[in-house]
């Protein structure tokens, strides 16, 4: 464990994995939980308000003792006077990892009967709708208030929403196109532009044995007509960006669904669809809302 100045705390993390090879290296706020500590995230879609912490600590793995030493070593040759110093040199005890990780995630409740269950777990005995999804590299585990508002919005869906066609832009793991297709949607596109989540998406699909004819993960411009639902789950500013594409989507009598909208944000998204749909919030939660509209119906 190094205690480092912000100047240093990039090739000091650079040295450490890729020239001594640590199995890896975590930064934290050295004064966290002391009046000095500094808030380094800002709010989605804003900037940090400050590249790094004033001092940092920089915990290293590294596979043996003698490896832990001679990085200590290295980092101090280097970087001593530049205000690295080394703290300690601790062994860890041996424990079951995975295990260990699988225990931080629980099944997730979107209503009573409809839950987002990772591999490891059971399916509550209640549980009606499930589906099975782990923890990955792309967005969307059930666990954030904007996946679980979008995921109760389908689940209690209104008696007449159209599923004949269903769009998930920014579909991310894919946990909302799933949902869409366990609750009756005869075709659903699922885009994003990061291929990784594309990807994700047809795994998770196949994982939940939905069929391979009826979600279609893709990349944005497979997205194509009207829907009788337009799912997208993003943040603020793409939403308001993507207004003309995504409310284009919406078919007469359909629905357009949107989070990752901070309540704040609520009026910017009312506005920037206001030439085309009438966005209201519909849910709340941990000052995140859900914002709906409705296209009306083509007259007779």
């Amino acid at each position: 464990m190094l205690r480092a100045p912000a100047a240093i705390v990039e090739p000091l993390s650079d040295l450490l994995m890729d020239e001594l090879e640590a199995l890896s290296v975590s930064v934290e706020d050295a004064d966290a939980d002391t009046d000095a500590e500094q808030a380094l995230f800002g709010e989605p879609g804003m900037p940090a308000p400050a590249p790094g912490w004033e001092r940092s600590t920089l915990s290293a793995l590294f596979d043996t003792e003698a490896a832990a030493e001679q990085a200590a070593t290295l980092a101090l040759a280097r970087f001593g006077g530049a205000g690295a110093h080394v703290q300690a040199l601790n062994a860890v005890a041996a424990q079951d990892w995975v295990r260990l990780t699988q225990s931080q995630f629980a099944p997730v409740e979107i209503t009573p009967e409809f839950w987002i269950v990772p591999s490891w777990h059971e399916a509550p005995a209640a549980a009606r709708r499930v589906i099975r999804l782990d923890p990955g590299l792309a967005f969307g585990t059930g666990t954030h208030p904007t996946t679980r508002m979008c995921l109760r919005w389908l689940a209690r869906k209104p008696a007449d929403a159209d599923l004949a066609r269903v769009l998930d832009y920014g579909c991310g793991s894919g946990i909302l196109a799933i949902a869409a297709a366990l609750v009756g949607a005869q075709q659903v596109d699922a885009v994003d532009i990061d291929p990784a989540a594309v990807q994700s998406t047809r795994d998770n699909a196949a994982r939940n044995r939905v069929a391979a004819g009826l979600l279609h993960p893709a990349l944005p411009d497979h997205a194509q007509g009207l829907y009788g639902v337009v799912l997208a789950n993003i943040l603020a500013t793409p939403l308001k960006l993507l207004a003309p594409l995504l409310a284009g989507h919406v078919a007469p009598g359909g629905w357009l669904v949107m989070a990752g909208i901070l309540e704040r944000q609520a009026d910017e998204l009312s506005a920037a669809y206001a030439p085309w749909l009438d966005v209201r919030v519909a849910d709340r939660e941990d000052g995140w809302v859900l914002m709906t509209a409705r296209r009306p119906a083509a007259a007779a």
